[in-house]
């Protein structure tokens, strides 16, 4: 029986999620740039490592760092801003400077390749501090998803910096035959949890906290909130699938930041789980019509079942079904 090593493994998935986003032609270009970097980066650590190809081997650092500034051109372009090729392509620098060391200064590997992967990481994490309001350019139909499948990129980023030094641990104590296991250990650890991205929407369902109030809201704030209500209720835009923070501003003619900070301080939530509130509400009365689940849901803004029960269960205290069945034992008025 043939025995794949992990990182080909890997990549043989991620090579799958490529084509398969390649045919939907729904992704950005810099997430298919990401996703085909991560799968010729399986392909080059299983062949330096496991197949004997030692050709590879100085090629595999350059190949690594070029996928932590990918990763973060990838996350500033899909969730923060639009592209700007004058700025994105100034991350060139990271694997350009390790081929320069590759070539005349292969003693600073061991500090040049860690150090890219934790300080994108570091920069990752530093941005989605404000939690899910700082990615205003995601469906609020996802709630807090995105934060975490991005916090759990930076984190991957992160850990995979500690391989280094954990082979030169394993080679100054003799254990050579660690030093692959270890390489393709980590390899897959932050190939794995990139792929996550193609599959954002079905992992896990978790639910973070409600956003801290950053204070009491002014009366701007409170004006703001009056606006924003006026227009949910008078054009429904969240009936949008597509709506984002972004878009949201733009109606509103505001800064993100200040229509972020002003839902905050009024409502004690973030903006996806404000308009969530108002596509649950108006689920509700779908359902009180004779509506289906699944039509309530799509008539209310919500792409996902996962994300519509989640919102569901934290708005109204109950599953759809639960709360469906409990409306029909109501006794008549």
């Amino acid at each position: 029986m043939i025995a794949l090593p992990i990182p080909l493994v890997v990549s043989l998935v991620l090579g799958f999620l490529l084509v398969r986003a390649l045919l939907a032609r729904q992704r950005p270009r810099p997430f298919l740039t990401l996703l085909a970097a991560c799968t010729v980066q399986g392909v080059i650590v299983s062949l330096s490592q496991h197949y004997g190809f030692t050709g590879l081997l100085a090629v595999q650092p350059v190949t690594a760092t070029a996928i932590p500034p990918l990763a973060w051109v990838t996350f500033q372009t899909a969730a923060i801003r639009t592209a700007d090729i004058r700025r994105d392509a100034m991350h060139v620098a990271a694997p350009a400077f390790t081929l320069f060391c590759v070539l005349l200064a292969p003693q600073a590997l061991d500090f040049v390749v860690p150090a890219v992967f934790l300080v994108y990481g570091a920069l990752m994490l530093a941005a989605l501090r404000a939690g899910a309001d700082s990615l205003p350019l995601t469906q609020l139909d996802a709630g807090d998803l995105p934060m975490h499948v991005w916090r759990a990129i930076a984190v991957a980023l992160m850990l995979s910096a500690l391989s280094d030094g954990m082979i030169a641990a394993a080679l100054a104590y003799g254990i050579h035959w660690l030093q692959p296991i270890i390489v393709s250990v980590f390899s897959s650890l932050w190939l794995l949890a990139i792929g996550a991205l193609s599959l954002s929407q079905s992992i896990g369902e978790g639910d973070a906290a409600p956003a801290e109030r950053p204070g009491e809201p002014s009366e701007p704030d409170t004006a703001l909130m009056v606006e924003l209500q006026t227009i949910l209720e008078t054009d429904k835009l969240y009936l949008d699938p597509g709506m984002t923070l972004a878009r949201l501003a733009r109606r509103l003619h505001v800064p993100v930041k200040r229509l972020s900070t002003a839902v905050n301080r009024a409502s004690g939530d973030n903006v996806s789980r404000y308009i969530n509130g108002f596509r649950i509400r108006h689920a509700c009365r779908r359902l009180e019509e004779g509506a289906n689940i699944t039509a309530s849901m799509l008539d209310s803004g919500f792409n996902t079942k996962s994300n519509f029960n989640r919102e569901f269960l934290r708005v109204m205290g109950q599953s759809p079904s639960d709360w469906l069945a409990g409306q029909v034992a109501k006794p008549p008025e």
